[in-house]
């Protein structure tokens, strides 16, 4: 039996095991608006990890990274650092959003911002910005799915279609049964992804040079610069690394799955979480050794960046089959674990700040049927975007940062501001969202080597802070509720 159809075989194996765990897990659940968005408001610490795991370790993490340490060199140091530290603010305003949410009967991110601004102008935008910051997070998703079973079946299944048949799978489960399918999913795939993810890594780095320290002596002979950052032969600059990691830190807790992550958990259970979080970030080093060890290897502009990984596997080191289909499998349980998540995100936020806001008086059940229908919409134009468009996978995730950074002037000012404007929060996201998205698609380069989102964020945090002034504030009992939440 040839290689790559072993690597087809327990690759769609594993599709079956993620899609059956989904199904099983929602079953008999997804019929209420609760259980659907939140999953009951009762997910424990163990599900809960596994659920915000898997939407960092995703296909940007087994192929993207990879992909930067063997082009870009030391900058790919950045996954490390914000994943560690990203999650840590969550400790103190996760409880408090989750608080919030309870008390106001909340589920998304648009309803967060809506009712503590009272603008239903407010609502749309946020819910159309994060629409387009989902639907690059999901592209980069897709991409990976395509170039897994692209590359582990020698060119046999096209790209199109593995990308197609991947998130098809998540489509399904998350559409049935929602945040409980998802995040039940994500612990059986975490886990996959986090054992292959050492296995793999560490094989290719003993393998190719022995020893990490040999490899990076190698590296160091060949280009001092490509270890460095800012320096003579360096990739990335220091402000342009420095702002990636802001971009990066901020932009993670503005996700708007991470409200309804809250609105689904204790504080208890929120707070352990936190805690434990960091841990991910660990499984990360043996995929950019990986990257790492293709240097000198493998010369540049041989293949896709994205594809440094599987390409390592089936063309280099021309291992056996079945761990082509083990590594396919991390992989998609890494692409799919983010994949479901935004996917079930993107539908709640659409409908509550695009299609509720134009119709309000919905029922229950029409509601769960527009999040359902919106699952496979978004994932649609996800899907043309990742066929259509030419950016790797790094750059998606970091244009999607760009966008959902924006929402965080509302956010803390929300939490911690009695005087925050309502108007200046909506003329500020207008502004930022324009500003990163000009500078992503339209202009050569932001000035001083800023990333695209800071650039946006530093204007759109000055005019929220000057229209707030020039406001009077509102002294209305939901400020008091949302500042005082304890």
């Amino acid at each position: 039996m040839q290689d790559w159809f072993i690597a087809l075989i327990m690759m769609m194996v594993y599709l079956v095991i993620a899609l059956a765990i989904g199904m099983f897990a929602g079953r008999g659940r997804g019929g209420s608006l609760n259980e659907f968005v939140v999953a009951g408001g009762k997910l424990g610490m163990f599900v809960m990890l596994f659920l915000m795991g898997g939407a960092v370790l995703s296909a940007f993490s087994f192929l993207g990274a990879p992909g930067w340490a063997f082009t870009r060199g030391a900058p790919a140091y950045y996954i490390i650092i914000y994943i560690a530290f990203a999650i840590l603010p969550w400790y103190l305003i996760g409880p408090k959003i989750g608080r919030i949410g309870r008390k106001y009967g909340l589920y998304t991110l648009v309803g967060f911002l809506q009712t503590r601004y009272k603008l239903k102008t407010l609502g749309v935008l946020v819910g159309i910005i994060a629409l387009l910051g989902f639907i690059q997070y999901l592209a980069t998703q897709m991409k990976g799915m395509a170039y897994i079973f692209n590359i582990m079946t020698d060119g046999r299944i096209p790209f199109w279609l593995g990308a197609l048949l991947a998130y098809g799978i998540v489509v399904i489960y998350v559409a049935t049964g929602g945040l409980r399918a998802a995040a039940w999913s994500d612990v059986f795939q975490g886990i996959l992804m986090i054992v292959i993810s050492w296995t793999i890594g560490l094989a290719v780095v003993f393998q190719l040079h022995g020893s990490p320290s040999s490899m990076f002596m190698n590296i160091h002979e060949m280009d001092p610069g490509f270890l460095q950052i800012g320096k003579e032969g360096s990739t990335m600059s220091s402000v342009g690394f420095t702002t990636t990691i802001l971009v990066s830190l901020m932009g993670f807790l503005m996700w708007p799955h991470l409200f309804s992550k809250s609105y689904a958990s204790r504080p208890k259970t929120i707070k352990k979480t936190v805690l434990a979080y960091p841990v991910f970030a660990l499984f990360l080093i043996p995929l950019l050794l990986a990257g790492f060890a293709a240097v000198g290897v493998v010369e540049q502009g041989t293949v896709e960046a994205d594809e440094i990984l599987p390409y390592l596997i089936t063309t280099v080191l021309e291992l056996p089959g079945w761990l082509y289909g083990l590594v396919g499998a991390g992989a998609l349980a890494a692409a799919m674990s983010s994949a479901d998540a935004i996917t079930h995100s993107a539908s709640l936020e659409f409908t509550s700040g695009v299609v509720q806001n134009i119709k309000e008086d919905l029922s229950e059940k029409t509601v769960l049927i527009i999040m359902k229908v919106a699952v496979i919409t978004i994932g649609g134009l996800a899907y043309f975007v990742t066929i259509f468009g030419g950016q790797g996978l790094i750059a998606l995730l970091l244009g999607a940062y760009g966008s959902i950074v924006q929402f965080a002037p509302g956010v803390y000012g929300a939490l911690y501001s009695k005087r925050i404007s309502g108007v200046g929060v909506t003329i500020g996201l207008v502004a930022g969202t324009v500003i990163n998205y000009y500078y992503q698609l339209a202009a050569p380069a932001t000035p001083f080597d800023i990333h695209a989102g800071i650039m946006g964020l530093m204007v759109n945090i000055l005019i929220v802070v000057v229209v707030s002034l020039i406001q009077k504030p509102k002294q209305e009992e939901v400020v008091e509720g949302y500042t005082k939440a304890s």
